[in-house]
């Protein structure tokens, strides 16, 4: 499958630097500026305007909100989903490789496929828990939170900060 002009090929545009095995890895974003995320699930050309650094800050909101909202409720099986899941996105953003994490462990092809699944798991947890009609407001936050981090992270234009990207095999 090839990819058009507006979507160029990832290889196409990566700098040596960028793609050599054990190479120093390029310093900054900006110097990935030249470098495009890729298509949403390698094929859906939807344009990717929200910048990584913006992701980076809903992130630890999000994390914060479910949190927050799990422990406001009365329900345990709601505090216990709001405290990990809240926790499981803080601690994978403080590792991933973008500009405001503590670490750059995880690459951001795989924080995106989290990002995915976190969502997916936040939106389940009160109905799998039992917790949706018992801490309707809790479970209201978490359903919201988990669909607005879909939409945000299909709109996210995912660049790593270190330069180091997975190969597109």
């Amino acid at each position: 499958m090839t990819q058009s002009a507006i979507y160029p090929s990832t290889e196409e545009l990566l700098t040596p630097e960028v793609t050599r095995a054990g190479a120093a890895a390029a310093p900054a974003v900006h110097e990935n500026a030249a470098i495009p995320s890729k298509l949403l699930f390698g094929v859906l050309p939807v344009r990717r305007f929200i910048p990584q650094d913006v992701h980076s800050v809903l992130d630890y909101s999000n994390g914060l909100m479910v949190a927050m909202a799990g422990l406001a409720s009365k329900r345990p099986e709601a505090k216990v989903a709001g405290v990990l899941l809240g926790a499981s996105v803080i601690s994978v953003s403080l590792l991933t490789d973008y500009r405001l994490s503590l670490a750059k462990l995880i690459p951001i092809e795989a924080h995106e496929v989290l990002d995915y699944a976190w969502s997916a798991s936040v939106i389940a947890a009160p109905f799998a828990l039992g917790y949706k009609k018992r801490a309707p407001l809790a479970a209201m936050i978490h359903i919201a939170t988990g669909a607005a981090t879909i939409l945000g992270s299909m709109f996210t234009d995912y660049r790593a900060a270190r330069g180091r990207m997975q190969s597109a095999t």
